[in-house]
């Protein structure tokens, strides 16, 4: 009896003349690699969008190699379950906010330092200069690799249910829901607001049931998660810069064939940078939007924040925190902060 094992199947069908193929089963071929992909943003996000484009450009230059699958909107869970399962290899890619990993490398929230950065120009050439590398080696450490390339999560902005933001005083007591984040923490703390941490999954829900009366995060945030559902107005803050490290399972990323990692590097990375455009596109049309929506919008007093986190020692503390080196190279991007 013939043993027709799926290589003696191929290699007849492959020196078949293409005639004979005709009205011949189509034989499925399963991807040799299979990466998974979990994130907390719903499909409509611009990083979704670009990271389903970075999937099929994955399987068509591997020929069907690999498969990056794609699980949104925490479907494998919250932001810190999705980073325990990343550590451990149940799943292979994550995009974790740099206030989200650094609960496991604290200097990965550098960028998150309140009021730190003036404009993009001067977050990208932190990021993707000395900065981000610096960021990129602490992150190795605890066995997880991380693309060269940060994707945008945009300036944050906070809105309330109650009293507009207009300067620091307008925090005093407010009960804000913030990232599990120690930065965030202390710097709500530093201007004198009640900050209660929270999984991004919890927020909405805890908007509407009035357990927190605000929260902060980037306006297609706002918009895609649709908070202002929930909340009355939005204070122009740009408080905090943050982004997304994509970040893979140390030892899976190792075991790659070197062309594999080639190509998925060169993948995402150009897909981070495409979706940096995409988020500098969608800022210009989203307030207008949520404005439409009800959301009601006001400028606020930078320096009056900045005041308020100097004569509470909240600069001084985290330099300390962050090191000499790293504090450095932020203000090598950014000027003198403390």
């Amino acid at each position: 009896m013939t043993n027709f094992t799926r290589r003696t199947v191929l290699r007849t069908l492959a020196a078949a003349p293409a005639a004979s193929l005709i009205g011949m089963p189509h034989i499925a071929r399963a991807a040799e690699i299979e990466l998974k992909y979990g994130n907390n943003l719903p499909l409509s996000h611009p990083l979704n969008i670009r990271a389903q484009e970075a999937a099929e450009r994955v399987a068509k230059e591997t020929n069907g190699r690999v498969e990056i699958k794609i699980f949104p909107n925490n479907q494998l869970g919250g932001d810190t379950d999705m980073l325990s399962q990343v550590r451990n290899g149940g799943i292979t890619f994550f995009t974790p906010s740099a206030l989200v990993i650094a609960t496991l490398v604290p200097v990965a929230a550098i960028n998150a330092v309140g009021f730190a950065f003036a404009d993009y120009d001067q977050v990208w050439k932190a990021m993707d200069g000395k900065l981000g590398a610096h960021v990129r080696e602490a992150i190795s450490k605890v066995n997880l690799y991380a693309f060269e390339k940060m994707w945008d999560n945009g300036f944050r902005q906070m809105t309330t249910s109650g009293k507009a933001i207009e300067s620091a005083k307008e925090m005093a007591g407010l009960k804000i829901r913030v990232p599990v984040s120690p930065l965030s923490i202390a710097m709500f703390k530093a201007l004198d607001a009640a900050p209660a941490s929270l999984q991004f999954s919890e927020v909405y829900s805890a908007l509407q049931t009035k357990v927190v009366d605000a929260q902060e995060n980037p306006l297609p945030i706002i918009q895609v998660a649709k908070l202002y559902e929930v909340q009355k107005s939005c204070a122009v803050s740009n408080h905090i810069w943050d982004g997304f490290w994509f970040i893979a399972n140390g030892r899976a990323w190792r075991g790659l064939p070197a062309d594999i990692q080639k190509i998925v590097a060169g993948a995402i990375n150009d897909a981070g940078v495409a979706q940096r455009g995409d988020i500098k596109k969608l800022n210009e049309t989203v307030q207008a939007d949520l404005q439409s929506k009800g959301l009601a919008f006001n400028k606020t007093d930078p320096d009056s924040f900045r005041a308020k986190l100097r004569e509470a020692g909240f600069y001084k503390e985290w330099q300390e925190r962050f090191g000499k080196d790293a504090w450095s190279l932020l203000e090598d991007a950014v000027g003198k902060l403390a």
